[in-house]
């Protein structure tokens, strides 16, 4: 049963980008109110897709169906997974998605009021790290990883993996700022900003979307620091190492994609393409800081003795 668990998680993960993809179309395109009404679509539960309404409605669709899949995970996670909080992560789930849904009819409502725009971008990648989370928890590879609890090099490591991922929230909260105010092209050129490196901080979209480019440069300076700490004291933990890599190529990808962004003219593709780079950032980060707090041993602390799977 642990293997269908871990298949079903990692359809509805799969289907979170998906959703996560169309949801950053939906924004590029200007397509967030092409249907004006919810949850129907001009009354109709299927509209004629043409237009923005191909891309609003099909958002739609498309979060419908993680819905349903969240549900199923749910009552499978309920039924056959004897491990109560894995349980609780499935009904967590369920109640993101839920809530999800409803902040995405009421930006539509209300006319796309930046502070719920914002609220649901953010929503978006935190029901995503649920997902990976239950990926983690029901994958084959879970006993083993526990059964290294505490019995890895002593190290801050988690200390420095969970400043990391708060400091990708807090630069994913300025990017759907940005996005959400209309400052992608504040600053027009990259890496200079009109020209030097620091433009003329006299309007607000240009501040944000500099602000921005800082915390790009805080969180590159952090996995940096991370990734090192990882391969210098924690380089025969493949649990960790893996994880620790792949963040490391993805945010120099995600730094391209920014100037991509820029140099593109906020194509769609390119800035769908570093919305979802940015999710599987942060989620290959969450991985890391989840899986150091149950291997690394904190400083000072003996090594624990291996726990029971059923833990």
């Amino acid at each position: 049963m642990r293997s269908w668990s871990h298949i079903l998680t990692w359809v509805l993960c799969v289907a979170t980008v998906v959703l996560l993809a169309a949801g950053a179309m939906v924004t590029s395109t200007g397509s967030s109110l092409a249907v004006p009404d919810w949850p129907l679509a001009y009354g109709q539960l299927f509209p004629p897709m043409v237009g923005g309404i191909l891309y609003e409605h099909g958002h739609r669709l498309i979060a419908g169906t993680v819905g349903l899949l969240t549900i199923a995970v749910m009552v499978w996670l309920w039924v056959y997974d004897p491990r109560r909080w894995v349980r609780w992560l499935g009904i967590a789930a369920l109640l993101a998605v839920i809530f999800q849904g409803v902040l995405g009819g009421v930006t539509v409502l209300l006319l796309l009021p930046k502070a719920v725009s914002i609220s649901h971008a953010l929503m978006a990648q935190g029901f995503f790290l649920l997902t990976v989370t239950m990926v983690q928890a029901t994958a084959p590879g879970w006993e083993s990883l526990l059964a290294r609890r505490g019995q890895g090099a002593a190290g801050r490591l988690p200390l420095f993996a969970t400043l990391t991922l708060a400091a990708l929230i807090s630069e994913l909260f300025l990017g759907a700022v940005v996005r959400h105010f209309g400052a992608g092209l504040a600053i027009p050129d990259f890496p200079l900003a009109f020209g030097g490196l620091v433009p003329p901080l006299t309007a607000y979209p240009i501040v944000i979307h500099f602000l921005h480019r800082v915390g790009a440069l805080v969180v590159l300076g952090m996995v940096g620091v991370t990734l090192g700490v990882v391969m210098r004291h924690h380089g025969r933990e493949a649990f960790l190492t893996g994880p620790a890599k792949v963040m490391g190529v993805l945010v120099v990808v995600q730094i391209l994609l920014g100037g991509g962004v820029i140099w593109s003219h906020k194509s769609v593709e390119m800035t769908t393409l570093h919305l979802v780079n940015g999710a599987l950032l942060i989620a290959t980060t969450g991985v890391l800081a989840l899986r150091s707090w149950i291997i690394v041993q904190a400083p000072g602390v003996s090594p624990a003795s291996p726990v029971e799977v059923s833990v």
